[in-house]
């Protein structure tokens, strides 16, 4: 099986000379770390509010399971609104999209953080959430289409993929430093001048936001090149929406509850419907044929998987670490940090790795390392520190690598016009597999122990994504097996 080469461009995939958005007076590094910026502030809102929930719950005197909806607003509006956020940012431009999301999400976040009661605060997340939608496929989509394909490109979407993996940790530590210091309004408050700094930098810097060349060419005419398949984008809205507001519920309500059963169903009956209206509709939000390439389908699945065992293994680790080994907010943090340097490492080595052994050789190796290091956590101490913990060495080097992967393989035979979809559709499958994850590895530590904090619940929850990080391996060693003609054929 010879190693893929990662530096041959490909002629669908080359970013646009006119209309696209290189904008050629700009410093490449300028231009990809204001957009690693604003990524990176919108991940770390996963995890960062994480840790100021108790100290909200007491300050409205709320339940946790009321307290859960400032995280789940923002998923169900995040997960539910980046497919529509992508191809907006494909028709409308993406640095307009991308400057819009973060004026939303900055602003949302000054209302959270000034909310006086907590329904304002959880409308606040889900605003909130809706900028982030915007902001993650425009984001990505940008530099996809903003460097040329080969190793500049390679190497862009890793640092990419390390400063995701970075910001989910990062969450962890600085959401416990912001709460024990200062207060909870402060996770929200600190999102706050880094957005509107970058919306502000934006127009200098990324260049023209407009659609992308192949978009004008392909359409008819101008119009039609900006138009929304409004109802393709509110079915998949609400079936992506429903789908995770019943997974993420099913710990709460009960899974043969009527309302995640209700919510599950309507979620299958609105895809059904989208998938029919898109095979009809003659400028389809989602061209049918573009999901079944290869590359979009392995690269999804990636995504997916990843946001199966790194949505589930970092809350159950949290909820392990302060409830049975009794660490603070901050420890729990620390402990859990070394998760994210590493992610970040891979991140960088992951390009030289991906020029040698080619991409989804690195993405089978990710998997590996996951798996490996979440069957070390399956011996988890029942107290205090032990440096068998420092294991999640190896699933910060495999999410990263896993996450590196999943665009790689997604975004490489995709025309620029098409990349703010590739974006939505990853995105999408990563936090729907996070809200799996989420309802998943709790519900399992909770069912084997009796109880979260029980070490052999978190032992069994740890297999569970092992399971999930070996299904990501065989995923990589499938793509793999194909040979390079199959992947680069035309949809």
């Amino acid at each position: 099986m010879p190693a893929e080469r990662v530096s041959v461009p490909e002629p669908s995939s080359l970013p646009t000379r006119h209309g696209g958005d290189i904008h050629p007076g700009a410093r490449p590094g300028l231009r990809l770390a204001l957009i690693l910026v604003a990524s990176f502030m919108v991940v770390l809102d996963f995890t960062i509010v994480n840790i100021a929930l108790p100290s909200i719950e007491r300050e409205f005197g709320i339940t946790t399971s009321a307290a859960q909806w400032v995280v789940t607003g923002y998923a169900i509006a995040f997960s539910g609104l980046l497919i529509l956020g992508g191809r907006a940012a494909d028709l409308l431009g993406r640095r307009r999209m991308f400057i819009i999301g973060l004026i939303v999400f900055s602003l949302a976040s000054l209302a959270g953080g000034l909310a006086g009661d907590p329904v304002l605060l959880v409308a606040s997340r889900v605003v909130q959430g809706a900028g982030a939608a915007m902001v993650a496929p425009a984001a990505l989509s940008l530099i996809t289409t903003s460097f040329p394909a080969g190793p500049q490109r390679t190497r862009a979407i890793g640092l990419y993929g390390s400063v995701a993996s970075v910001g989910f940790v990062a969450g962890q530590v600085l959401g416990g430093v912001l709460v024990e210091w200062t207060s909870w309004r402060s996770v929200f408050l600190v999102n706050v001048p880094v957005g509107l700094v970058a919306a502000a930098l934006a127009p200098r810097i990324i260049g023209d936001g407009g659609p992308a060349a192949g978009a004008r060419a392909d359409a008819a005419d101008g119009r039609a090149a900006r138009h929304l398949d409004v109802r393709g984008a509110v079915l998949i809205t609400a079936s992506v929406a429903l789908a995770v507001f019943g997974i993420s519920q099913g710990n709460v309500f009960g899974w043969t509850s009527l309302p995640v059963v209700g919510a599950l169903a309507a979620a299958v009956a609105a895809g059904v419907c989208f998938a029919a209206a898109e095979a009809q509709h003659p400028q389809p939000l989602v061209r049918p044929r573009l999901l079944l390439r290869p590359g979009v389908r392995n690269g999804g699945a990636l995504a997916f998987l990843l946001g199966v065992w790194n949505g589930g293994e970092l809350l159950v680790l949290s909820l392990y670490m302060q409830q049975a080994l009794h660490f603070s907010p901050l420890e729990t943090g620390l402990v859990i940090a070394p998760q994210g340097m590493a992610g970040f490492t891979m991140g960088m080595l992951g390009p030289r790795l991906a020029g040698k052994l080619g991409v989804r050789r690195v993405a089978m190796l990710a998997g590996a390392a996951a798996a490996v290091g979440f069957t070390v956590l399956t011996r988890l101490p029942s107290s205090g520190y032990s440096p068998l913990l420092t294991v999640v060495i190896l699933v910060g080097f495999g999410g990263a690598g896993t996450a590196f992967g999943s665009i790689v393989l997604a975004s490489r035979e995709m025309a620029d016009r098409d990349q703010g979809l590739v974006g939505g559709v990853v995105n999408t499958s990563r936090q729907i597999g996070a809200a799996v994850g989420a309802a998943l590895l709790p519900a399992v530590a909770s069912s084997m122990s009796g109880g979260i904090a029980g070490v052999t619940g978190d032992r069994v929850a740890m297999l569970t994504a092992a399971a999930a990080a070996l299904a990501a391996t065989a995923v990589a060693w499938n793509a793999a097996r194909r040979p390079a003609a199959t992947l680069r054929s035309a949809s």
